[in-house]
């Protein structure tokens, strides 16, 4: 008898110490994802109501140019990306860099060009350049943006170093978690727990259909 008591005892222990971390660390990681949260939040409503809402415009800044290159011009990416940072003057190495090899194309005989495009800049600031093999220039598109167009490219990604994309996946991730202990903390507090069993089978349904109807 003293033994299954003990037992008992233990696992009453466990299972509250567990309940604690659980608490704790809802809170500590909701703190974590708090700003880039409302950044997430903010954005989010306006892609989404943008054109039902009649929102004003996002404001950008777009110019393009044509610079010679060099002779003789770079003759690798890199050393292209080394050559541009130079030339326009830009803070930081490029965030992005793609390069197409030459290929045939499908309307006639000749070969397209091998194709390099760079990705430089942020969110509110963003210079894309891009060059084909054997020209003496490169295209250069410059595209500033206003406070919602940051945002905007902040919610997608879009000019983002690999270390924001980490971040945001570590926000992607701490949402997962505050979903999941979110629901063990109301099973916890809240005894009715049919109604909310409830509540999550019908969210979890509607996610599932709205995510079927997408693919």
């Amino acid at each position: 008898m003293k033994d299954s008591r003990k037992t008992a005892s233990l696992r009453h222990q466990r299972y509250a110490r567990f309940v604690y971390w659980v608490r704790k660390s809802h809170g500590w990681i909701g703190l974590w994802g708090a700003m880039l949260g409302l950044i997430f939040g903010l954005s989010g409503i306006w892609l989404n109501h943008r054109a039902v809402l009649k929102l004003p415009p996002v404001a950008q800044q777009r110019n393009q140019v044509q610079i010679a290159l060099p002779v003789p011009p770079p003759s690798t990416p890199e050393a292209m990306s080394s050559w541009l940072q130079s030339s326009l003057q830009l803070d930081a190495a490029p965030t992005s860099m793609r390069v197409e090899a030459s290929r045939e194309v499908p309307w006639g005989t000749l070969r397209q060009p091998e194709r390099w495009q760079f990705n430089f800049g942020g969110p509110s600031e963003l210079v894309q350049v891009e060059y084909w093999g054997g020209n003496t220039s490169v295209k250069v598109n410059v595209v500033k943006n206003g406070l919602i167009a940051t945002l905007t490219n902040l919610h997608k990604g879009s000019g983002m170093s690999i270390p924001w994309i980490l971040l945001v996946d570590s926000i992607a991730f701490s949402m997962i978690f505050l979903s999941l202990s979110g629901v063990i903390l109301w099973i916890q507090m809240n005894r009715r727990r049919a109604i909310g069993a409830g509540i999550l089978s019908v969210s979890v349904a509607l996610s599932l259909t709205l995510i079927g109807v997408r693919l």
